[in-house]
């Protein structure tokens, strides 16, 4: 059995949505930050960084949103959320989950969790303009490389892209938020009008405005 420590919203949406797109059976175990459970004794013993998600897959205990992506993707070869090893288009793959999660996914601590990155208080609005700006310059560059494709990959959908929908989902209260930008605002409505995401949002609670 698969279990998917999770909070509504969180990074745990990925792989949430992509347990739902290949219909393995598994269960959701909410880890209450609203109570900061995800500091508790408890979780810490599955993710000593206490951050969300850990899956649980058997015996094995897995943190780190991209390496529970990874995983489950190659553990569902069937649901064709990647492309085959050994090819360029896995190749693709990788350069994209790797991007996605040290370069705009990163960047998104600082912008809201400013205050981790400074000794004094007063400048953490500076440091969450600064982080702003960064998200920018590169949603403006993921969007270039998207240009007119369908996905990521081209016209094949991958975890890629659901990976893509969580952060542009995640920007909607900045400034200049992602969905203005039309290419990834385009990409954002195909993956939102898929079933599977459909429910993952549901359960979870999340509600219109989706990105």
């Amino acid at each position: 059995m698969l279990s998917l420590y999770y909070y509504p919203g969180n990074a745990s949406l990925l792989p949430h949505m992509m347990l739902r797109e290949i219909g393995a059976e598994f269960e959701l175990r909410l880890v209450d930050r609203g109570h900061n459970a995800q500091k508790s004794a408890e979780y810490l013993k599955l993710n000593p960084s206490g951050r969300i998600p850990v899956l649980v897959d058997d015996d094995l205990v897995l943190f780190e949103t991209a390496a529970i992506a990874l995983h489950l993707a190659d553990k569902f070869p069937e649901a064709g959320l990647a492309p085959a090893v050994g090819t360029a288009e896995r190749a693709t793959f990788y350069k994209w989950m790797m991007h996605l999660s040290n370069t705009p996914q990163a960047e998104y601590r600082a912008w809201f969790y400013p205050h981790e990155h400074v000794i004094d208080e007063a400048a953490a609005p500076s440091v969450k303009q600064a982080a702003g700006e960064r998200l920018d310059r590169m949603f403006d560059v993921i969007s270039g490389q998207l240009g007119d494709k369908t996905w990521l990959l081209g016209e094949r959908f991958s975890a890629a892209d659901l990976f893509l929908f969580m952060l542009i989902r995640w920007g909607r209260g900045m400034p200049r938020p992602p969905r203005s930008i039309p290419n990834l605002n385009a990409l954002a409505e195909r993956v939102l009008a898929r079933p599977a995401v459909q429910k993952a949002l549901e359960v979870e609670g999340i509600k219109a405005p989706f990105f």
